[in-house]
């Protein structure tokens, strides 16, 4: 199972599941953790070959697929018995969250999506090319580098984009292709998540500087009415690491307004 941490609230019964992106791991969500435990029952989840779950095995599964990666999460919330929970994700990790919510609805109170990818664009799709014919030539740090340098060019992005990489170090070469192929063909999936809304309440987190990203989300939640979108100005892709106070505040406020909806329906 994969490896996950707790931290429980004295008396609240509401969990708040927190997935990193690609690369990444729990350690991205520390500026998040003193808030959100304030109000809620966390949960850290480590996906696949990241973080402290790098040494689980995963032989039974031979092939990577969005679908078993969530089922891993899932597992996770069986053994602790969390019946829903609201879920977080960054970057790669809206993709799984999003994808849980498909198949199980019933799992998920809300989803807030920070950083969201629901499209490659030109850039994009360039970059993955570029990448799937290199590789297996040069060193997987060296590819990821330039990613984050692509994804987050600025100076005032730095520290996500140190941070993403300091995590990344701890991959294995091997994992790296695997979770990189994976992403690599993920666009079908996102062509569907555009055209079919799930009926969860869905927030959007995005940064006004998150150039390679921001414009796709801009116009899927004008055809989503059970999705918002909130934009942080002088912001870049990792919105919760780049604009921790601003982030916290807006999403605590996302699931504050859901809990006093929740209690006037009573």
């Amino acid at each position: 199972m994969l490896h996950y941490t707790t931290f429980r609230h004295s008396h609240s019964k509401e969990w708040v599941t927190f997935i990193h992106g690609a690369g990444g791991s729990s350690a991205i969500w520390y500026k998040q953790l003193r808030d959100f435990s304030k109000e809620y029952n966390v949960l850290l989840v480590d996906l696949r070959g990241h973080g402290r779950s790098k040494n689980v095995e995963y032989e039974r599964f031979k092939k990577y697929t969005f679908d078993v990666i969530g089922d891993e999460v899932i597992e996770v919330l069986d053994h602790l018995s969390i019946d829903r929970t609201h879920f977080i994700g960054i970057s790669l990790g809206t993709i799984i969250i999003r994808e849980i919510s498909e198949r199980y609805p019933e799992r998920v109170q809300s989803l807030i999506l920070a950083g969201a990818v629901m499209k490659l664009n030109t850039r994009g799709q360039l970059l993955m090319w570029m990448g799937v014919l290199l590789k297996s030539l040069i060193p997987y740090l060296l590819l990821y580098k330039l990613f984050a340098f692509v994804i987050m060019p600025r100076k005032k992005h730095r520290e996500s984009r140190y941070l993403f990489i300091a995590e990344a170090k701890k991959l294995y070469q091997k994992e790296f292709i695997r979770w990189f192929t994976l992403v690599s063909q993920v666009n079908p999936l996102l062509s569907f998540f555009r055209l079919n809304e799930v009926n969860i309440p869905t927030l959007y987190v995005m940064g006004a500087e998150d150039y390679m990203f921001l414009p796709t989300i801009s116009r899927l939640v004008q055809n989503h009415p059970s999705a918002k979108l909130s934009v942080i100005p002088d912001c870049g892709h990792v919105v919760n690491v780049d604009k921790p106070v601003q982030f916290n505040t807006i999403a605590l406020g996302f699931l504050g307004d859901l809990s006093q909806r929740s209690f006037s329906s009573y």
